[in-house]
């Protein structure tokens, strides 16, 4: 696994600006390079801030958007457009305004899906589908960015702190009684987020500058801080707000 490199930014705002920047020009090298791209978003303020800049940037026309697979690292177990879903806030955000092929849009299963309330069926149905684009080459496409946001308590996807599905080495799990609501959860493992070429993490506020600073803290176990698990193949960022930064690392 790649060593987390820290990025701090003036403030949220330019934060999201920044990511939504880097985040064209990584999809724009992939698809030079291999003819498609394939990148994981998440939720929460800052997650759907940096989809929010994208979509309202010209920059987004630098992308095929045709030739982009779009995957969701957690999502909460509610109701198609539920506006607590990832999915929707996504949607909102940047993939109704760009070309995206529906085909390669995959969100996880809503409640209302075909597996109805069966959390189970759900995660198994999303490992399928992952499994499925990943060709025969394991269980998940090997994706170039995979963002997350970090959550006060160290969190990342649905993944919290002492929680079994820590360890688990499914590439999607069901949660319950997560900390946060609501409980029920789905939510990619560690083992899904190590494949991606590119892990970004986002943070923001000084509500996430303990949770950063266990991130960099030499010997911090994954039970106790999620987020220190999540490492990128290639290259992995933390890309913060000063807030969030505090007097910790900054990048090399």
């Amino acid at each position: 696994m790649s060593a987390p490199l820290a990025v701090p930014h003036r403030d949220a705002d330019v934060l999201a600006q920044a990511a939504a920047a880097r985040l064209v020009t990584a999809i724009a090298d992939a698809q030079t390079e291999r003819g498609e791209a394939s990148i994981v978003l998440t939720g929460g303020g800052v997650g759907t801030a940096v989809l929010a800049a994208l979509g309202s940037s010209p920059a987004r026309h630098a992308v095929d958007w045709r030739r982009v697979d779009v995957w969701w690292g957690d999502e909460r177990f509610l109701p198609s457009g539920d506006p607590e879903r990832n999915e929707t806030g996504a949607r909102e955000a940047l993939l109704d305004r760009v070309d995206a092929d529906p085909a390669r849009v995959h969100p996880m299963p809503a409640s209302d899906g075909p597996d109805g309330g069966d959390v189970d069926a759900a995660a198994a149905r999303y490992a399928a589908e992952l499994a499925a684009a990943g060709g025969g080459n394991g269980p998940v496409p090997a994706f170039d960015v995979l963002m997350l946001g970090v959550g006060p308590d160290a969190h990342v996807a649905s993944l919290f702190p002492g929680m079994p599905q820590l360890t688990d080495t499914d590439p999607v799990v069901p949660v319950r009684d997560a900390p946060k609501p609501p409980p029920t959860r789905i939510s990619l493992t560690y083992p899904s987020l190590r494949s991606a070429r590119e892990v970004w993490l986002l943070a923001a506020g000084e509500g996430k500058a303990d949770a950063v600073r266990l991130a960099f803290a030499p010997g911090t176990a994954p039970e106790k801080a999620p987020v220190v698990g999540a490492r990128g193949r290639e290259r992995t960022l933390f890309l913060l707000d000063r807030a969030a930064a505090g007097d910790g690392p900054r990048a090399r």
